[in-house]
């Protein structure tokens, strides 16, 4: 949730500023209260057109009213509905024939100050530049520029009143092309992604197709709970169109025929557990492995990693009912996945788990058919996934169509020729996949995600503000996170959080059960004299595992299990 932070001189108006507003996002010659600190912007450029600033009253109104009651929160799962309804309510601005039509290349070319930032809204065309100084969420408002309004007021949802849209008309200067309309809403029906479903365009994206992506850090962030918009995605192949009225999930193994349960039997057979898990991606901060050797894999950042809340059966729930109990397990060991995501040749998305966590009281692994508290996204496994808490996200199998309770682990190319760890002196040449197990459990992993690499610090606050995220697998509890703003040389220790800001801290998990990541927050005094800070973070859980210093000893060909100390460098001006 977006951390707002009262203005001392505007303060007797209710009005507030959010406290991470970017100096780049602020117009020329603008004074504007962030916190208790006034700060005035002098910058060339600026886009050239009508003054908007000859509606104060207007502007006041806007800013009172964004911000009113819960301010602008990233709270996509809660607020979806009420936008839809919003944004059906309100009559789309009519088209006026004096206005130039523009093409959506001529759009998005206005992206910055200097340029002009535009944006679109129900095939309207709008010239927003003066107003990105005013809007609360600081330069948050600049993710949409050269684009669509509509998905960034989903996850923002209190843009959903009717006077934010009356003003927004005020800045409106074109159309939209109707080559441009109809284009965003036509798909190639010979390209096996044509089905898959739109996506936010905050995310950044690592591939198209098929399309992995991950929030930007400084979002990741705000919210304990994820919006599932902004959730990262990592999808192995085209997600797959599924009928919920159609859909069999199928159980077999060493017991003989399949028993097939329908969604409605997933539903209604079995008792609805609730469970907030953190998934990461075994890739997760693989750029920081490219840096020292090249790997092959996706460019991952530091946000392939999220936390949701999930519910549906218990996975022990479904293979009792089947009847695989206890005495399986001296026969079975693994509990095989297998999607319904497929390649061209019928082949699809496999993994497996030990059957020890797939039956046990205390493992929490669901049948999912929820996520946030709304039905699972298409990118994200509807109408069913596994979730498999403390385990590596590849496990975590999405569009789940059949489980097989096995003496062998499965024999997907995901579970035996990729997501291992091997010597950094392992090469292609030499790599036997043969001869290192399949990564489950992940390691204590940290890192910053503000203030980022390069950024600018104001070092007449006389303080930074660190913040971040961290999480370790196999349930196993962050206990504490160490920060440094002088490269590793001294310490201090972060106040974790694991609940959203404002409400009352959870009580700690039960040993072995943690499988929640908890964030953090540190403010630390300036080194005196100081030009350049590297801040470091790294995080101890409860086995005293603790993250190590550099990622060369660790390195490995496939840029997997990365999680040396986080390092970011930032300028004090």
């Amino acid at each position: 949730m977006l951390h707002l932070r009262r203005c001392q001189g505007l303060a007797r108006t209710g009005v507030f500023l959010s406290q991470r507003t970017h100096l780049k996002a602020v117009p020329p010659h603008l004074s504007v209260c962030v916190g208790p600190h006034l700060i005035r912007w002098e910058s060339g450029g600026g886009h050239g057109g009508q003054n908007h600033y000859s509606h104060p009253a207007k502007f006041r109104h806007l800013v009172a009213g964004l911000v009113a009651g819960a301010g602008a929160v990233l709270a996509y799962g809660l607020h979806h509905s009420q936008v839809e309804r919003a944004a059906t309510s309100v009559q789309p601005v009519t088209q006026s024939s004096d206005l130039p039509v523009y093409t959506q290349e001529e759009v998005t070319k206005h992206r910055s100050l200097s340029d002009g930032v535009w944006v679109t809204y129900k095939g309207g065309v709008y010239d927003i530049t003066d107003f990105v100084a005013i809007h609360p969420g600081g330069d948050k408002i600049l993710l949409a520029a050269g684009g669509a309004l509509e998905p960034f007021w989903a996850l923002y949802a209190v843009h959903s009143q009717d006077h934010v849209l009356e003003i927004l008309s005020e800045y409106k200067v074109g159309e939209l092309s109707p080559e441009d309309r109809r284009q965003q809403e036509s798909v190639s029906s010979s390209d096996p992604y044509s089905n898959d479903p739109k996506r936010h365009p905050v995310l950044q994206i690592n591939s198209l197709k098929p399309f992995n992506a991950e929030p930007p850090p400084e979002l990741l962030s705000d919210s304990y709970i994820t919006p599932s918009a902004l959730f990262f995605k990592r999808n192995h192949l085209p997600v797959p169109k599924v009928d919920p009225e159609m859909y069999k999930l199928e159980v077999e193994g060493l017991q003989g025929g399949p028993v097939s349960f329908s969604l409605k039997d997933l539903k209604t057979r079995f008792p609805k557990h609730t469970v907030t898990a953190t998934l990461q991606c075994a890739g997760n901060r693989r750029s920081e492995m490219n840096e020292v050797k090249q790997v092959k894999g996706l460019n991952w950042g530091i946000a392939a990693i999220s936390n949701a809340t999930w519910s549906g059966a218990r996975l022990r729930d479904i293979l009792l009912y089947a009847g695989y109990g206890p005495e399986v397990a001296t026969k079975a060991q693994h509990v095989q996945f297998e999607g319904l995501d497929c390649d061209v040749t019928g082949t699809t998305y496999g993994a497996s788990i030990p059957l020890a966590k797939a039956v046990s009281e205390e493992g929490d692994v669901l049948l999912a058919y929820e996520m946030n508290g709304e039905e699972l996204p298409a990118d994200h496994g509807y109408p069913v996934r596994v979730v498999v808490p403390g385990i590596v996200g590849a496990r975590n199998v999405k569009w789940l169509s059949k489980i097989v309770v096995s003496e062998e682990e499965s024999k997907s190319h995901w579970q035996q020729n990729d997501y291992k760890g091997f010597s950094p002196n392992t090469d292609w040449d030499t790599v036997d996949f043969k001869s290192a197990p399949s990564i489950q459990e992940l390691p204590i992993q940290s890192a910053i995600t503000h203030p980022a690499e390069g950024s600018p610090v104001d070092s007449s606050m006389g303080e930074v503000t660190v913040r971040g995220y961290a999480w370790s697998g196999g349930g196993r509890e962050v206990v504490r996170v160490d920060v440094s703003v002088d490269g590793g040389k001294t310490w201090h220790v972060a106040q974790l959080q694991n609940a959203e800001k404002g409400e009352e801290p959870a009580p700690s998990p039960p040993p072995g059960r943690a499988w929640a990541w908890k964030l953090w927050e540190i403010t630390v005094p300036l080194p005196t004299e100081a030009h350049e800070l590297e801040l470091v973070c790294k995080a101890v859980d409860n086995s005293y595992n603790v993250q190590p210093d550099s990622v060369a000893p660790i390195w490995n060909l496939r840029g997997v299990l990365s999680n040396a100390w986080h390092r970011v460098k930032v300028k004090l001006i």
